[in-house]
């Protein structure tokens, strides 16, 4: 390592490590996320990312924080787009189901569930708790709350399945790859119509 290397504030220093761990976790898998390879890829030291995030526990609950509120912040969005004219159901399931399948967020809370770290996911789901509510809030009169939640329940559950074996299932089963996509699109333009 070079002195030229520029020293970040804290917080940009964490964001600079999360969105590396993000990358890792794309192309390599859930297993690459160490903070031994975080570190070589930002050029910090092991050491600088132990004091940021205290153990690989510790980087990877945040990289969950990171994917989820990055997740529900674009979802969100795309739910407002729609709402007002700009967007369309589609946009939102294909916003969901690239969340957990090409931005990794389904490898990932698979992975934490099958090591034992369940706990990291509660920053999953208490994100998308509170974009369910502010969604259904906003929706008072339109969707009933309860409805919004279930679907939303039902979206996210069936973005994670595509995520985790939806191709190989629905090429098993002699259908197109974009079929659980469709479902869920047809799903949320159902619930929009009020049927």
């Amino acid at each position: 390592m070079t002195g030229s290397r520029r020293r970040l504030p804290p917080g940009e220093s964490r964001l600079v490590a999360l969105e590396a761990a993000r990358l890792l976790l794309i192309e390599a898998g859930p297993q690459a996320v160490t903070l031994k390879a975080v570190a070589a890829r930002i050029g910090r030291t092991h050491a600088n990312l132990l004091h940021h995030f205290g153990s690989a526990a510790g980087l990877q609950r945040d990289l969950a924080v990171h994917l989820a509120q990055t997740v529900c912040a674009t979802i969100a969005e795309a739910v407002r787009a729609s709402r007002a004219g700009l967007g369309s159901p589609r946009e939102v399931v294909d916003l969901a189901f690239d969340a957990f399948d090409k931005e990794g967020a389904g490898a990932l809370a698979s992975w934490m569930i099958l090591t034992g770290n369940e706990d990291a996911l509660t920053p999953i789901v208490e994100t998308i708790h509170s974009l369910v509510d502010e969604i259904a809030a906003e929706e008072a009169g339109h969707l009933g709350g309860k409805a919004v939640h279930e679907n939303t329940l039902a979206l996210v559950l069936m973005a994670m399945g595509d995520a985790l074996i939806g191709k190989a299932l629905a090429r098993s089963l002699g259908l197109s790859d974009t079929v659980a996509r469709d479902k869920a699109q047809a799903m949320l333009e159902r619930a929009l119509a009020g049927v």
